[in-house]
Formats: structure tokens, sequence, C-alpha cells
């Protein structure tokens, strides 16, 4: 077992410096053997106010400039959906391991280059998808799979809230990935995707913004063994935004907010228990240290986050646009 002072200090770069930056940021100072080194904006000012915010040591006003930084060991891409692939290929090139935001990049194509270059470049890349690193989704991900309460027969999601149409914020801009789908409604399908797997058929529906970003969307996955899951996304009314698992013999509930550090309820047995996770960060460490870990493994690819399942969730995303004749 090393001691601390054995272990490589991981030097971070972030592109990007919204709100998700932001959070990331805050959480990666909890990390002893990680250090925020450099963030790169399209403004030199705002680049380095979120510098001397959170203590980065360079700050840069393209994000070429920071990919061409030799000491970042790894870059957080937290820019708008539709910049990822190149944001990534931008870094991968440069032979740096790319922690890049969910989604992937807008469609399966362009995943498939991403992953592509990252194999060619024998370089480190991951989608940023934190639920999965969060202790109470894996403790649910366990004790579905070890059946702790039979088998699961269904899944049900809500993620929704609301917000009042504003054709310049990049939540609605459609050619940014803006709209429910991609933004929230990726949470649901991840939920049923990890659970239960690749549906045989989908169902979906929706509700547009005048601009043609979908506002609302509603999915319907059904399995050959009779498993379903139901998924919502909207930005047109606040949901309870729960993920819940029915399972043979009794119920799992990701109370509100379920993509994020929650509690949990199992219902089983006439008895009803929710369990506390004690987290003290906004959650975004987990995925970070797991990060660390890959790099200083030598290591290429999640075995969490893995390409696969990458793969899977971008197919899944069109099948869905398709259904509901979505185009970016």
């Amino acid at each position: 077992m090393k001691n601390q002072s054995q272990v490589k200090t991981i030097n971070w770069g972030i592109i990007g410096l919204g709100s998700i930056a932001n959070k990331f940021a805050t959480d990666l100072l909890t990390i002893p053997d990680a250090k925020l080194y450099a963030v790169a904006s399209r403004s030199q000012d705002k680049a380095d106010l979120f510098a001397d915010k959170y203590s980065a040591t360079k700050a840069y006003d393209s994000y070429e400039a920071l990919a061409n930084d030799k000491n970042i060991d790894a870059i957080y891409i937290a820019t708008p959906h539709a910049l990822h692939k190149e944001n990534t290929l931008l870094c991968l090139e440069k032979g740096i391991a790319v922690l890049c935001e969910k989604p992937f990049a807008m469609d399966a194509q362009e995943v498939s280059i991403m992953i592509a270059k990252a194999k060619e470049k024998n370089v480190l890349l991951m989608e940023a998808l934190w639920t999965y690193f969060l202790p109470h989704y894996q403790f649910v991900l366990k004790e579905l799979k070890n059946e702790t309460y039979g088998k699961l027969l269904k899944v049900e999601t809500d993620f929704g809230f609301h917000r009042d149409f504003d054709n310049s914020a990049r939540l609605f801009n459609k050619s940014l990935g803006g709209g429910s789908l991609l933004d929230i409604g990726i949470y649901s399908i991840f939920t049923a995707l990890s659970t239960l797997g690749i549906p045989e058929k989908m169902e979906a529906d929706a509700t547009f913004f005048k601009n043609g970003a979908d506002s609302s969307c509603n999915i319907s996955f059904s399995y050959k063994n009779g498993k379903t899951a139901k998924l919502k996304s909207t930005l047109l009314e606040d949901t309870p935004t729960e993920a819940i698992f029915y399972c043979e013999n009794g119920t799992i509930k990701i109370n509100t907010m379920f993509h994020m550090p929650t509690t949990v309820t199992v219902i089983a047995n006439g008895e009803e228990k929710t369990l506390d996770f004690g987290y003290k960060t906004i959650g975004y460490n987990y995925e970070a240290i797991h990060f660390n870990e890959l790099i200083r493994a030598g290591k290429t690819e999640s075995d969490i986050m893995t390409f696969e399942f990458s793969e899977k969730l971008i197919n899944t995303l069109d099948t869905v646009r398709n259904l509901i004749k979505l185009e970016y």
C-alpha cells in the first residue's frame, strides 16, 4: 500500500467553464492527489476568474493552448454537447487522457470517431456520466444484481424541471444539442440500460418548443421476458425525479434527484427503510477518483463506464431521436 506521498498527483485541465465545470472543480479540490492545474475558456477574463476561484496554476484563452500544455495529465471537457467530439479529438491528438461530459457526443457516428481516436493514440477516454460512480447508485446496482428482493421486473424514472423558454440559452438551443432528451432524458435511459439492458422494443413520443428542441419525451422499453421501463424527461414541469425499481419481493426507490447524491428507500416485507449515504460533496469527485486510478494504472478504458456501454447509450438515444423525429 503506497502512502499519500508516493501517489502521483494528477494534474487536471478543464475546457469549458460553465456551471458543471464549477461543480467539478469544487469537488476536485476535495481529492488530495489531484490538482486543478489549468483551465481554458474562449475568454481570458473568464479563464482568469475561474482559475483564481479554484487556485488553478494556468488560465488559457483557447482550448488549443491548454491542450498544448505538457504538464496536464487529464482534461475534463464541459463544453456544450455539440462541441464534445471536436474538443475530445483535440486533446486525444496531444496524448492527454479525456473525461468528456455526457452525452459523449451528438450521435453514434461521432462517438465511434472519438473511441477510434483514443484506441489509435492508446490514450484513456471516458464518458463522464457521474451517476454510475455514486455510492447510492452502486448500492442499487449491487442489490439488483444479487436479486436481494427477487428479479427486477420494471423500472420507472422521471426527470423534470420547469424553465421558461429562452431561445438564447444553451438548454433550448437545438444546434448545441439542447432539449430534454440529451440533457436529462439521458439519465433515465442510462438507468434502464444499466439495470435491464438493451430493450427488444422501444416506443417514444415527444412535445417540442417552437424552435424544434424537444420540451418533453416519454419513452417505453419492452423486453423479451416481460420486463419494462417507463422513462420520462421534461422541461415543462417539476417532477419528483425518482428512479423506482420494482422487484418480485420488494421495491427500491432512489429518491428525488436520483441522478445525484441522494437517499434510497427500500420497501419490502411490509417495511420501509431509507438509507443515507452520508454524502459530503456535490458528487463529481467519485468519477474523478476513478479516472485518476485508471491513469495511474495505465488503463485506456474504464471497467465501469466502458466504450461498449457508451455506444449502447448513444445508439439508444439515436433510436429515440428517430422515433420522435428529432434532428439536430
